[in-house]
């Protein structure tokens, strides 16, 4: 593990440069998630506690080839498309989603909702999500909702799914391991109801 708990504190290691720095974790309700403990700090790589993770410096460096990108390493979130598809908008996300890019993925759900219809956000080329866009996603479920239509998730990451549970949040999205078997369920009418009490008491701030 590159997050090792001690007592009260947890110490990151950078898996580049072995630099360590130790920290009170604010942690989620699930204890293998550190992504709060790696963006208080100021550190990239991983949400979970296996790493990789980089300190401030070594962030800086591009990533050494040969191996796989970490979840720090993607770049900030953007829309790739919005796509209508009969009566059911597709909303593309482009990266991470957090305080810096979670508004644009309010202008494109808002978007959505003004077409009518339900709402896929494919979530494939996310892996991470900050409680700003939590709170833009169960905002537009609420207004799906509301009008009678569903907001489905397509695609979301561990990281996401994880988030979702310890949010307890779950249970209010239908959610699917791709855009096409989205589609697939909305266009049969076989997508079920969820429950949305969760999602209206618990939405973060």
């Amino acid at each position: 593990m590159t997050v090792v708990p001690d007592d009260h504190l947890m110490t990151l290691i950078c898996d580049t440069c072995g630099d360590t720095v130790k920290a009170t974790a604010c942690v989620l309700p699930d204890a293998e998630v550190v992504w709060t403990l790696v963006s208080e700090q100021g550190w990239s790589g991983s949400p979970f506690a296996t790493g990789p993770h980089r300190c401030p410096h070594c962030s800086l460096l591009p990533p050494s080839g040969g191996g796989h990108a970490s979840c720090g390493d993607h770049g900030p979130g953007g829309i790739l498309g919005i796509d209508h598809l009969d009566d059911v908008t597709v909303v593309a996300a482009g990266g991470d989603v957090d305080l810096d890019s979670g508004d644009t993925l309010r202008t494109a759900l808002r978007h959505a909702a003004d077409m009518g219809g339900h709402v896929v956000v494919d979530l494939s080329r996310v892996h991470l999500i900050d409680s700003t866009g939590l709170g833009h996603l169960v905002r537009a479920h609420r207004e799906a909702r509301d009008r009678g239509a569903t907001l489905c998730l397509a695609a979301p990451s561990r990281f996401i799914r994880t988030v979702l549970h310890t949010m307890r949040l779950d249970g209010a999205f239908p959610t699917f391991d791709s855009r096409e078997d989205a589609l697939a369920q909305l266009s049969e009418g076989s997508v079920s109801e969820r429950s949305t009490a969760t999602a209206a008491t618990a939405a973060p701030s």
